[in-house]
């Protein structure tokens, strides 16, 4: 089968079409034909640095999914052969995405919703599940609290945005002034012009805080808190660690995550999406041979919403 290969760290560059054995399911995995598999933050910094891979190069990078099961290993009942599915693999070792075919538990996958086609449904599953889980897995997000969502018009960030409003919470944001209009769509309250405002200055009373980008967010967040609220980090290799000390002493819960498979989660998602409550924007839809374009356009770090790459077969 076709994939998108590298043998060594690097630049865009390093990205080429390999043929590689197709893999077989193993007890309780299915083997889905990959229709469209989709971007994140994580590949490109992946393919660049190793990110939090235990192995070096060669690997074939990509963890979210969307196609149809070709076949089951033993075990498997959950799904049979034509049935359309989405869902993320293992993170960060259960790779492998950008390819024709891949191998996952089946539970790592759920049905992919009618309304949604395949670039649509491959944009959602890791940026959706890191919303879902950072909002209402560890902070417990309720209605009528008060959320702030960094770079709210980014790949986890506009996810974020929708899962927070379902929940009835009241949605400030940040993000470029140029994206308010797209926000405002989507239901954000309050909009904050990072450029030209300083959020830590404006915004108070916060209940939760889903950083996206840390550095100087993390301080800069505590102070716009009320007692008892939750920031949670995603960028766990950048999270200033003194941040969770600040936070203890001022009275607030300070937590870093992964975002892991869940099929729980990803049903909630797509439940979500089936009932129009959630929508992905896709700021570009490739062929997986422009896999290099693909990380160049999302490493500009202009991009509003998601970038999915269609697997031809």
């Amino acid at each position: 089968m076709k994939a998108i290969s590298q043998d060594a760290l690097g630049g865009p560059e390093v990205l080429k079409m390999v043929e590689v054995d197709r893999p077989e399911p193993g007890p309780t995995e299915v083997l889905v034909r990959v229709e469209a598999a989709g971007l994140n933050p994580t590949d490109w910094k992946t393919r660049a640095n190793g990110g939090l891979l235990s192995s070096p190069p060669p690997f074939v990078l990509g963890y979210d999914v969307s196609g149809v099961v070709e076949a089951s290993g033993i075990g498997q009942a959950l799904y049979k052969p034509g049935d359309e599915v989405f869902g993320m693999l293992q993170y960060p070792d259960g790779h492998g995405a950008f390819a024709e075919y891949v191998t996952a538990p089946s539970r790592h996958f759920v049905r992919k919703p009618a309304n949604l086609d395949h670039v649509q449904a491959a944009a959602i599953p890791l940026a959706a599940l890191t919303a879902y889980q950072a909002l209402v897995d560890v902070a417990g997000l309720k209605g009528g609290q008060r959320v702030l969502i960094h770079a709210a018009a980014g790949g986890v960030g506009h996810l974020a945005v929708q899962i927070a409003k379902a929940r009835g919470a009241y949605v400030i944001g940040t993000a470029s002034a140029a994206k308010h209009d797209f926000l405002r769509d989507l239901g954000v309250d309050e909009l904050i012009d990072y450029r030209n405002e300083d959020f830590s200055e404006i915004v108070r009373d916060v209940d939760v805080v889903l950083d996206t980008i840390c550095g100087d967010y993390g301080p800069r967040s505590l102070r716009t808190m009320r007692r008892g609220g939750t920031i949670v980090s995603l960028a766990l290799s950048l999270f200033d660690r003194s941040v969770h000390q600040v936070a203890a002493e001022l009275g607030l819960r300070s937590e870093t995550m992964l975002v892991e498979p869940d099929q729980a989660g990803m049903r909630a998602i797509a439940a979500l999406a089936e009932a129009g409550r959630l929508r992905v924007e896709v700021a570009a839809a490739l062929p997986l041979a422009d896999a290099a374009k693909a990380h160049e356009l999302g490493e500009t770090n202009r991009t509003t919403g998601k970038i999915v790459l269609t697997v031809p077969h």
